[in-house]
């Protein structure tokens, strides 16, 4: 994703929680830091997601100047609006729901924390962002799908049309695959994280720290994209469909469809742009968030 589909580990043992209204401040700025840098990239992919058969384009910079010469440079930020607007929501639970779960389940079981913490919270938290981003997510695979180009005035009208043609539940396609998409990304995200952390050494500067972020951040980024791709393609399909009858309905019939038609490479389809998104998106949000929580400490 989102949209779809792009979060932190929980904090050292050592580190006070931050009460549950910063957390979600905190994971609010970061989202939207990472969705500003990145959006063209979730275009481009949910493009190469929609093919059936052979793109236009096999090249990222192939799309971007296809886009570009057929539709105005706009495009590449349109329907923005949507994950804009839920993105705060979907940052702040994925960040401040990780931490409230990790400690529920501390408290709880009396678990310590580890990387099957880590991702039994990152699982939890994925599961609880998705219910929050489902229809935020299909107003905008139908703003960026090319076969609409033109059909909606605006987001508004997008979202008018949808209620007019599709009822209340349309907003709601999706939802199995969303919740698979975002559970499974935020499993690898923070297991991969507590992994790494573990066994890198502390850095001994606020810069080194910088950078270990980073690297925690882009490789779990990376892990949870190759992870959760071929649920994305599924969710991605079944959110384009607006009338019936539907070829995509649930995920595995979904996955095993495009296997049969397409082969199961089709799986991985738009792989490379979302992997350069969530990859570094997934750096850019740790060290925001690490940064913003940092300083909320220290000040208030």
């Amino acid at each position: 994703m989102s949209s779809s589909n792009n979060a932190p580990a929980a904090p050292a043992p050592s580190t006070k929680p931050l009460p549950f209204s910063f957390s979600l401040a905190a994971g609010a700025i970061a989202g939207v830091t990472e969705i500003l840098t990145m959006y063209p990239l979730d275009v481009v992919k949910t493009r190469f997601q929609l093919t059936v058969g052979k793109s236009e384009s096999n090249s990222i910079l192939g799309s971007f100047k296809t886009i570009i010469q057929t539709e105005g440079p706009k495009a590449l930020y349109r329907g923005i609006l949507p994950p804009i607007l839920v993105e705060a929501p979907k940052r702040a639970i994925k960040f401040g729901a990780n931490d409230q779960y990790r400690q529920f389940y501390k408290q709880r079981f009396g678990v310590k924390d580890s990387q099957g913490l880590a991702i039994a919270t990152g699982v939890s938290a994925g599961c609880t962002e998705a219910l929050v981003v489902v229809s935020f997510d299909l107003v905008k695979i139908r703003l960026q799908d090319k076969r609409n180009h033109g059909k909606y005035k605006n987001t508004m009208d997008c979202v008018a049309t949808i209620m007019r043609e599709e009822g209340f539940a349309g907003f709601f396609k999706g939802l199995e695959a969303t919740v698979l998409r975002h559970a499974v990304w935020n499993g690898g995200y923070f297991g991969v994280i507590s992994g790494i952390r573990t066994a890198l050494p502390e850095p001994e500067t606020k810069e080194g720290l910088l950078l270990k972020n980073f690297v925690c951040g882009t490789v779990g980024g990376t892990v949870g994209t190759i992870l959760n791709t071929p649920f994305d393609v599924v969710k991605t399909r079944v959110q384009s469909q607006v009338s019936a009858p539907y070829k995509y309905s649930w995920a595995i019939p979904a996955i095993s469809t495009i296997i049969r038609e397409e082969g199961p490479i089709a799986l991985y389809k738009g792989f490379l742009p979302k992997v350069l998104r969530l990859g570094p998106g997934g750096g850019i949000l740790l060290v925001v968030y690490d940064f913003v929580t940092s300083y909320m400490r220290k000040n208030f």
